[in-house]
C-alpha cells in the first residue's frame, strides 16, 4: 500500500518548500519529494551563493578603494578558495535551517527522483529502492537548470554554467560572459570587481533586455567604465575549451566575424524546465514549446489534482514569485481565498555593481498597452544620503498612469535599490496612486528619499533637483 498524504510536492526549492510549510500550516499531511538537496537550485546553487560571492567581491572593490573614504590599506588581496567556501558554508547553513523548517513543520521529507504514475500518485526512486505515494493533489516545483549552447556543452573547466562558475577551479583573466540577464551581469560583476578583464556578448540589443531601457543604456555605460568589453546584437557562433582556454567565434553587428581568445567563458543564456521523465506527457499535462508546465494563476494544470508552481510553469524565474506561488496553489488546494498571481507585481532584482530593482511596467511597455504616461526621475547625486556612502551614481525612475496616478512601474539603478524596491512593490499592490507617496514621510537622510522625490518629479514637484 502507498504512504497516503493530502499533498506530495515535487520538489524543494523556494516554491516547493515554502508550499510545504504553507500546507502544514493549513492541517493538511503532507510529504516533500526531493533528488538532491533540500532547498533547491536556488538556495545551493543560486540566489544565496551568488549573493555571499557578491559580498565578497563589494567589500574588495571598497578594499582597493580606501583611500576615496581617507583610509588607507596595504596591498589588498584574496583567496579564491575562501571566497567560495564563505558562499558554500552559507548555501549550508540554510540548507540545514530549511531541514529543521521541515521537521518543525512535521512534513515528510522522502528523498530521490519523483515520477507521477497517475494524477494523485507518484513514485519515487532513491536509495532505498522504490517508494509508493499517494495524495489528492501533487504540486509539480521541480524547478529549471541552465540553458547550454548546442555546439559547446559546459565541461566546468574552462566553458562554466552559473552553478561551475560559484565553485571556480581557477581564477579566470580574460572572461567571456554569454547572456546579460540577471546571472549573467552579476558574475560579469563579481569576476570584474575581483581583477578578471570581462567581456559581455548579448544577441539582443541591450544588456538587461527586461529592464526599461534607461535602466539598459546606464547600465552599459556603468559597466564600461569599470572596464568592461561590452557587445550587443552581437552572438557567438562556435565556442571551443581547451586546457589552456577557450576559443569564440563572435559575430558581429555588420555580421563580420572575429575569431578570440579567453581564458573562461560563462554561458549565461536562459534556464530550461524540468519536465522530462517525470510522467507529465503520460498524463496528458500541458506544456507550452519552450517546455513550461501551462498552469492557471492559482497553478492548476489542465489535470485535475495535478499542480504546478515557480521556473517550471515559466516566467519570470524568480525565487520569491515561486515561493508566493506556492502559497496561493495550497490555499486554492485548502479551500482557502487565495488570490490569483499577477506576475506585474513581482520584483525583478540584479545584485550586480550597481545593483538594478524594478516592478511594474517599463515606460515603453506602458505606451504599447495604450496608457498615457507621467515619468519621473531622481539622480542618486541629488541624495545626501548617496553622497556621504559614496554611491553617487544612479538613479530612480517612476511611471505614472497620467489620467488615474496609478503606479505603472518604478526603475532604480544604484547602491542598494534591491532592498528599496519593496516600498514599490506594496505600493503597487495596494493600488496607491501619486496621491498617497507625495503624502507619505520618508526618513532623513535614506536612500528611500529619492523614491519620494522621483514621484513628486513625475508632476513638476522635484525638491532637491
Amino acid at each position: 500500500m502507498p504512504d497516503t498524504y493530502d499533498l506530495i510536492v515535487l520538489g524543494s526549492g523556494p516554491g516547493g518548500y515554502v508550499a510545504a510549510i504553507r500546507a502544514s500550516q493549513l492541517g493538511l499531511k503532507t510529504a516533500i519529494v526531493e533528488r538532491e538537496r533540500l532547498g533547491g537550485i536556488c538556495l545551493n546553487w543560486g540566489c544565496i551563493p551568488t549573493k555571499a560571492l557578491l559580498r565578497s567581491s563589494e567589500i574588495y572593490h571598497y578594499i582597493t578603494h580606501a583611500e576615496a573614504y581617507g583610509l588607507s590599506v596595504e596591498k589588498p588581496s584574496f583567496d579564491l578558495a575562501k571566497v567560495t567556501e564563505r558562499s558554500r558554508k552559507v548555501a549550508g547553513q540554510l540548507n540545514a535551517g530549511v531541514k529543521g523548517l521541515m521537521k518543525k513543520n512535521k512534513v515528510t521529507v522522502v528523498e530521490g527522483n519523483g515520477r507521477l504514475t497517475a494524477p494523485n500518485r507518484l513514485e519515487v526512486e532513491g536509495g532505498q529502492g522504490k517508494v509508493q505515494l499517494e495524495a489528492k493533489n501533487i504540486i509539480v516545483a521541480t524547478g529549471a537548470r541552465a540553458r547550454e549552447l548546442p555546439f559547446a556543452k559546459a565541461d566546468g573547466d574552462r566553458i562554466w554554467t552559473y552553478r561551475h562558475a560559484m565553485v571556480p577551479p581557477a581564477m579566470p583573466e580574460k572572461l567571456l560572459v554569454i547572456g546579460s540577464g540577471a546571472i549573467g551581469v552579476e558574475f560579469a560583476s563579481f569576476y570584474s570587481d575581483m581583477g578578471a578583464k570581462v567581456t559581455i556578448v548579448e544577441m539582443l540589443d541591450r544588456i538587461l533586455p527586461v529592464e526599461d531601457a534607461e535602466i539598459s543604456d546606464f547600465m552599459t555605460k556603468a559597466l564600461k567604465k569599470q572596464g568592461m568589453d561590452i557587445r550587443t546584437s552581437t552572438g557567438v557562433q562556435a565556442l571551443k575549451g581547451s586546457p589552456k582556454g577557450v576559443t569564440a567565434e563572435i559575430k558581429a553587428p555588420d555580421g563580420k566575424v572575429t575569431t578570440e581568445e579567453f581564458s573562461h567563458a560563462i554561458v549565461a543564456i536562459g534556464i530550461v524546465p524540468n519536465t522530462e521523465n517525470i510522467g507529465l506527457e503520460e498524463l496528458g499535462v500541458e506544456k507550452s514549446k519552450g517546455g513550461q508546465i501551462v498552469s492557471d494563476p492559482y497553478g492548476r494544470t489542465k489535470v485535475p489534482g495535478v499542480w504546478a508552481i515557480g521556473d517550471v510553469t515559466g516566467a519570470p524565474w524568480l525565487a520569491h514569485k515561486a515561493s508566493h506561488e506556492g502559497v496561493i496553489a495550497v490555499e486554492a488546494i485548502a479551500g482557502g481565498h487565495a488570490h490569483p498571481m499577477d506576475v506585474a507585481n513581482i520584483p525583478g532584482c540584479t545584485y550586480s555593481r550597481p545593483q538594478v530593482a524594478s516592478v511594474g511596467y517599463t515606460e515603453a511597455r506602458a505606451k504599447e498597452l495604450g496608457r498615457k504616461v507621467k515619468v519621473g526621475k531622481f539622480p542618486f547625486i541629488g541624495n545626501g544620503k548617496a553622497i556621504a556612502l559614496g554611491e553617487a551614481e544612479g538613479f530612480v525612475k517612476t511611471v505614472f498612469d497620467a489620467d488615474t496616478g496609478e503606479l505603472l512601474g518604478a526603475h532604480m539603478v544604484g547602491a542598494e535599490v534591491t532592498e528599496l524596491i519593496q516600498g514599490y512593490v506594496v505600493a503597487r499592490q495596494l493600488e496607491t496612486t501619486e496621491a498617497e507617496l507625495m503624502e507619505t514621510v520618508f526618513p532623513h537622510p535614506t536612500l528611500s528619499e529619492m523614491m519620494h522625490e522621483s514621484v513628486l518629479a513625475a508632476y513638476g514637484r522635484p525638491l532637491h533637483i
